[in-house]
């Protein structure tokens, strides 16, 4: 357990050594714990890791590269690159969906960015407007603030008048910075020290984290992981100890599923595994009795396959009638 105000990017070294974590072992992590001193000490500790690249800009060559399919289905593209000293390998993705989603977002925030210089540029034709150039400056910069990086796109250039204090008018020109969201959407990068691993195997195995956040959000929602009400250590610890154990069981299923070939995430199980209900019909009698028949509903075929790779009977339960 680490104090409440622990950063977590500092608590990597404590928790493989804690853990025991064997010399070689692979270790997964996500770009909040990827630092560049983590990944030092990784290296000079002999450990293996794929993790999500910290850098900023952003590359990809549709020739170089290669396409692999996600557990959903859904088409990724794969461009592997060694790097100079042979030390490193960076694997650039590109996600239609992600695409789809990332220039969505920057979309909204390119409207967002030239309404408010539309604004600007408007107030300094009207009399009582606010025209000071330290003013127009200043209220530049919180526009870039609150653009999500869109604002380092445009060049904006301001006149003053003739006496130097105030702003006549105010030009933009939109210039995508080459490497970014904007001129690369979709594109992500992963890098790691196992270079003889290809493009495949290497994103396959970074995958595995986001099959394991997915369990844990389910975790900390349908199992309680979270919030923790305890105030003592030890009953915080058995609280932790009782999702750990819901945790495995909810791998021992991916496993045993897996093996049978189906390979869906814990999401999508879910959602299957929640269409069969329990359900009561009640009926009213000639005689003014009432009955209650309490019964599962069929499972659809999704479901029955589920169930033939756990070994489990589709028709949950039994055909259950009460008379009142």
């Amino acid at each position: 357990m680490f104090a409440g105000n622990a950063a977590e990017a500092g608590t990597l070294q404590d928790m493989l050594t804690g853990l025991a974590t064997p010399d070689g072992a692979l270790v997964i992590m996500d770009a909040g714990i990827a630092t560049a001193a983590n990944i030092t000490w990784l290296k000079e500790q002999k450990y293996r890791y794929p993790v999500v690249s910290r850098e900023r800009g952003r590359q990809f060559d549709p020739d170089q590269a290669i396409d692999t399919l996600t557990a959903s289905n859904e088409t990724v593209r794969l461009q592997r690159v060694l790097s100079a000293d042979g030390s490193e390998v960076r694997l650039y993705c590109h996600s239609e969906g992600r695409e789809t989603k990332e220039a969505a977002i920057s979309a909204r925030f390119v409207t967002s960015f030239e309404a408010g210089l539309e604004k600007l540029s408007a107030g300094l034709r009207k009399p009582r407007a606010q025209k000071k150039l330290a003013d127009i400056q200043q209220r530049i910069g919180r526009l870039k603030e609150k653009s999500r990086g869109i604002g380092q796109h445009y060049e904006i250039t301001v006149t003053p008048d003739e006496t130097g204090k105030k702003a006549a008018s105010m030009t933009w020109e939109k210039t995508p910075v080459e490497g970014s969201m904007l001129t690369h959407p979709g594109v992500y990068c992963l890098r790691s020290n196992e270079t003889t691993w290809d493009a495949q195997t290497l994103w396959h195995t970074y995958t595995m984290l986001t099959d394991l956040e997915a369990v844990f959000r389910g975790l900390k929602s349908e199992l309680g992981l979270r919030p923790v009400y305890h105030h003592t250590e030890d009953r915080t610890e058995g609280h932790l100890f009782i999702t750990v154990l819901a945790y495995q069981l909810v791998q021992a299923i991916r496993r045993k599923l897996e093996a049978a070939g189906e390979t869906m995430s814990w999401n999508r199980l879910r959602e299957n595994l929640s269409v069969q209900r329990r359900i009561t019909a009640t009926f009213q009698q000639r005689d003014g009795h009432t009955m209650h028949v309490r019964k599962a509903t069929v499972a659809e075929p999704v479901l029955r396959r589920i169930y033939q790779a756990l070994g489990i009977e589709a028709s949950a339960g039994q055909v259950r009638r009460l008379m009142v």
